[in-house]
């Protein structure tokens, strides 16, 4: 149980929300409260390989090429193009909470359904209400950007599984349909890869809702909560995992260790925040994981 779970039992809401000391104990004690508050059961699915590797956190420059590099999975996204004024141009990688949660969308929506056909329109703009995600104006002008950069990019995985290697070398989205509005191209339908939806039905984690509805708005906290999902579950020793490996994974865009350590540790309390089953600790040397349970309870896909 995290600290911020701790101080609320012991003091209830206002009694925690008074000890609060700083703006990152206060994000974290929101992400728990509303977590705790919402009984919802429902399940998102993710790719095992997502939990292991992450989108950027901001945008970078339309033609840059996103390399993303751990000791168990390589992730290499190379942005696509669009017309332009009859010109092609790059439009970039994808980026930033929406990017995930369209992701999040697209792979539990094919496992739900068993299928690599996926309607969006009202689906999609559903399913973000849920999530406490605006709909209208700039919003979803940023979610109809994000789902253009999806459908348009090459995403390589590289799964390093002792000494073998797997590699997935395809576009995640095979087609995708696009209507012409007023404001920009709405992704409508969508198809997965074939070899991207092979290996999500091989290795799905499940992930709770009222987690990411919690904190939704924060990419970074939402690739740790990814990742302490996939890593906790299954451990059956306690691990340390170095400062350096954390930073490969979570801050590739950090220059130096000391700015990232401190991103990090309010990002992981934020995520500890929503996941209270979780026994991690911070130390000199990096973040130790203890086995844990599983924050959701095991569930037959497609029955949910």
């Amino acid at each position: 149980m995290s600290d911020i779970h701790k101080r609320i039992e012991a003091y209830g809401r206002q009694g925690a929300l008074d000890l609060t000391s700083n703006d990152a104990e206060r994000r974290a004690l929101d992400a728990a409260l509303e977590f705790l508050s919402d009984e919802d059961p429902s399940l998102g699915f993710l790719y095992s390989g997502w939990c292991q590797t992450g989108l950027p956190h901001r945008r970078l420059d339309d033609d840059q090429i996103w390399l993303l590099e751990t000791s168990y999975v390589r992730l290499m996204v190379e942005p696509g193009s669009v017309k332009r004024d009859g010109v092609p141009a790059r439009i970039g990688v994808p980026y930033g909470s929406r990017a995930r949660l369209i992701l999040l969308f697209l792979q539990t929506e094919a496992i739900k359904t068993n299928s690599r056909e996926i309607e969006l329109g009202k689906s999609l703009r559903s399913w973000l209400k849920r999530l406490n995600v605006p709909i209208g104006g700039k919003s979803m002008r940023d979610v109809k950007e994000q789902a253009t950069r999806i459908s348009r990019c090459r995403m390589t995985f590289e799964i390093k599984d002792g000494n073998k290697i797997g590699l997935i070398n395809q576009n995640i989205v095979d087609t995708a349909l696009f209507t012409d509005e007023h404001d920009g191209a709405l992704l409508e339908t969508v198809r997965l890869s074939e070899s991207f939806f092979d290996q999500l039905k091989r290795h799905p984690v499940p992930l709770q809702e009222s987690a990411i509805r919690a904190i939704s708005n924060n990419s970074q906290a939402l690739d740790i909560y990814f990742w302490l999902v996939y890593r906790l579950h299954e451990r059956v020793t306690v691990q340390k995992v170095s400062w350096p490996a954390l930073k490969a994974q979570f801050g590739a865009s950090y220059t130096h260790i000391r700015n990232f350590k401190i991103r990090f540790r309010d990002a992981l309390q934020i995520a500890l925040a929503i996941y209270p089953e979780a026994r991690v600790s911070i130390d000199e040397d990096g973040v130790i994981l203890a086995p844990s349970a599983s924050p959701v309870s095991r569930r037959v896909p497609g029955k949910i």
